[in-house]
Formats: C-alpha cells, sequence, structure tokens
C-alpha cells in the first residue's frame, strides 16, 4: 500500500526549476452575503461541474491580452451550473465561497475588479471548491463503506475532479521541485479502489489521509514553498516591480490551508493571511519570514497530530492520526533539510514511519520511546525563524 511506503520515499522534496504564475492585481472586494443552499447538486453531473468550472476560468482568461470577455456567460455559467457546489461546501465547511467568487464575478462585470484578479479567485477559490468536495466525497465513502455501490459513486466523483481540475496544479508543483506528488496521489486512489471492493474503512482513511495532505503540500508549495509565491513577490520588488499579481495569486492558493492552519497555529496563519492580502504593500513580503511562519504552523499540527495518536491509542483513528503526523512532516520536508540538516532530517521521516508502524503493531512502549527522539525536531521546527 502506499501509505506504507511514504516516510523515505514518496513526496521527495524541493530542488529547482520554476513553478507557475498568474495575472491579477487586486484583492477581492468585501463580498455581500449571499444565501447559502443546502441543496446538493444532483441535477449536475461531475463532468459539468469540471466543465462549467474550465468553461468560466478560459472566458476570464481572454482579457489577459486586453481581449473581451462575455460576462454575461461568465455569471451565467455560475449561477446556474457552479454555484449550488460552492453553496453546498460552504454549508459544510463554514466557508464564504459563494460570497467571495459572485463578488470578484460581479465587481469584474462592474469593472471594479480587474479580469486577471478575477480570473485568479474563479480559478484558485474554484479549485479550493474541489478540494473540499473531495474530502465531501472521502467522509461519504468512509460512512457508508458497506455500500459499495454508494463508496465506488463517491469515489468516481472524486476521481473525476482530481483528474480534471487538480491534478494540473499537482503536476505543476512537481515540476517545479522535482517532487513525485501525481505518483503519491495516484498510488492512493487505487488503494482506495482496493479498500472500497473490500470495505476496509481504516485502509481506505489511511489512503485518504496520502491523498489530502499530498495535496496540501502543493498548494504550500505553490505559496510558501522555495519557488513559491512568497519568495517570486521579494524577487520582483527588487527589481523594482509592484507585483501585485504574484501576490494575488499567493493569497488564493493560500485560502485552501488557512482554515487547517489556523486552528492549530493562529498567530503563523493570521500573519501569512494578513501579508497576502491585497491591501499589503508587495515590499512588506518577505519570503523568507512567510515560509518559516508555514513551518513553524505545520511543525505544530504535526506535534498535535502525534498528541490525538496518543489519545486515540489502541483506535484507528490513533492510526490515522500517526500517519497525519508523518505527512505533515513530509510536507515540510525540503524545509527540515535547511533547518535540521540532511541526516537528521532523514532520521527524522524514518521515525515517523516506525511510529506508524508501532500505531499500526498497538506497540505503545515503542511508540513512546519514538516519539521522544520526534518531538525535539518538531519543537526546533516550531521555532523556525524566532
Amino acid at each position: 500500500m502506499m501509505y506504507k511506503k511514504l516516510a523515505i520515499a514518496v513526496l521527495a522534496s524541493s530542488m529547482v526549476l520554476t513553478a507557475c504564475g498568474g495575472k491579477e492585481t487586486a484583492k477581492p472586494v468585501e463580498p455581500a452575503k449571499t444565501q447559502a443552499s443546502e441543496t446538493k447538486p444532483a441535477s449536475v453531473t461531475h463532468e459539468a461541474l469540471v466543465k462549467a468550472y474550465k468553461d468560466m476560468v478560459d472566458e476570464l482568461a481572454k482579457g489577459k491580452d486586453g481581449g473581451k470577455i462575455d460576462w454575461e456567460k461568465v455569471e451565467k455559467t455560475y449561477n446556474e451550473q457552479f454555484k449550488k457546489l460552492v453553496q453546498d461546501r460552504d454549508s459544510e465547511y463554514s466557508e464564504k465561497l459563494d460570497q467571495e467568487i459572485s463578488s470578484a464575478i460581479k465587481a469584474g462585470k462592474d469593472g471594479a475588479m480587474k479580469s486577471d484578479i478575477v480570473k485568479q479567485v474563479v480559478d484558485k477559490l474554484g479549485q479550493k471548491v474541489f478540494f473540499l468536495t473531495l474530502r465531501h466525497n472521502f467522509k461519504t465513502i468512509e460512512d457508508n463503506i458497506s455500500d459499495k455501490a454508494k463508496a465506488k459513486a463517491e469515489l468516481d466523483q472524486a476521481k473525476a475532479f482530481y483528474n480534471g481540475v487538480l491534478k494540473s496544479t499537482v503536476e505543476k508543483r512537481d515540476k517545479a521541485y522535482e517532487t513525485q506528488m501525481v505518483t503519491a496521489i495516484e498510488g492512493a486512489l487505487k488503494d482506495m479502489d482496493a479498500a472500497v471492493e473490500g470495505g476496509k474503512k481504516l485502509e481506505f482513511s489511511l489512503a485518504k489521509q496520502v491523498v489530502d495532505k499530498t495535496l496540501m503540500k502543493t498548494f504550500y508549495l505553490a505559496t510558501g514553498g522555495a519557488q513559491g509565491y512568497v519568495y517570486k513577490i521579494e524577487n520582483a520588488v527588487k527589481e523594482g516591480k509592484d507585483p501585485k499579481v504574484e501576490q494575488a495569486e499567493g493569497w488564493a492558493f493560500y485560502q485552501s490551508l488557512h482554515g487547517y492552519l489556523v486552528k492549530s497555529a493562529k498567530e503563523d496563519a493570521e500573519l501569512i493571511q494578513n501579508k497576502l492580502d491585497l491591501k499589503t504593500a508587495t515590499k512588506d513580503i518577505k519570503g523568507d519570514e512567510l515560509n518559516k511562519a508555514f513551518v513553524r504552523g505545520f511543525a505544530v499540527v504535526a506535534k498535535n497530530e502525534y498528541e490525538e495518536s496518543f489519545k486515540n491509542w489502541g483506535k484507528d483513528k490513533g492510526v490515522i492520526t500517526a500517519l497525519e503526523g508523518a505527512l505533515f512532516i513530509q510536507l515540510i520536508e525540503a524545509d527540515a533539510k535547511k533547518l535540521l540538516g540532511e541526516e537528521q532530517t532523514k532520521a527524522l521521516l524514518v521515525k515517523a514511519d516506525e511510529f506508524l508502524k508501532a500505531a499500526k503493531a498497538n506497540d505503545k512502549a515503542k511508540a513512546d520511546a519514538l516519539y521522544k527522539e520526534i518531538q525535539p525536531s518538531l519543537d526546533k521546527l516550531a521555532k523556525a525563524g524566532k
């Protein structure tokens, strides 16, 4: 199974090349409130939802070089084909994505927001909608693992959303960082297929974590990694530019991480959010400052996962959170190598893998001993830049 091989091999860390860019210039206007719908968009197929998303992004892309955008088409596509899905995720996850996307489209149509920023809001927040929908699909499968037909249908939808929308974003980061995140996700999806076929909930839940945390790593690398927008912004300022484009795209990508990080590392999560807000001058954004905030935040999240593992020892959740702890360490693996050194980071990943095995074997004594070796490294990472 893919998760058994993760700690050393999968999700190899950062190196060279370049990350993708986008065009945008201003922060979304303060959104007006809308009424969220709790009705599941059953009448719209997953293929149609992917197409609607792509149609909106493609239409908005016409404005890049001064081309004319059919704003009525964008608005109509959103309201009639995509809005219900967004509202469902808003209701389920206490988000305000419909407000943000609807307001951006309206502002673009009215001329109050440049089309390139509207494109990025629709594109990146649309990706967040699909990311949250994958979480919804996976939770539904866990709750209905004995209903093979329903579980398969949910997994098929999740795969359609991943392949149709999110995979290209993962591929771009694999190219930029010489990572193997697509391989990790595809391996986990195969494990999910087998788990659904066999009705094995724990196996499914473990594979689910690989997909979820690898996507989180993708969004992190796009925003706060060595090739991410936090460094692109600083470099552009040094060249005498005012890179609101990069700031906006960094903000948009970060929205898929903020809600998770803020629960465990509020101060660092809010620092990143406020710096990427387009009200902040680009000259005040420093790559190392925000990169270290990410590292601190994810290190704290990893520590919390290990605490949860001990609290739930002997239960499935104890195994699942042990895996999550390892995955969050891998998420910042490249950063750890810079802060801890290659050898210490390699040892940390090995110990995280051994901890997972101990959790699966219900070997508490071994896990206690291993965490005494893991914790000092996490403590050091949780103070990065301080």
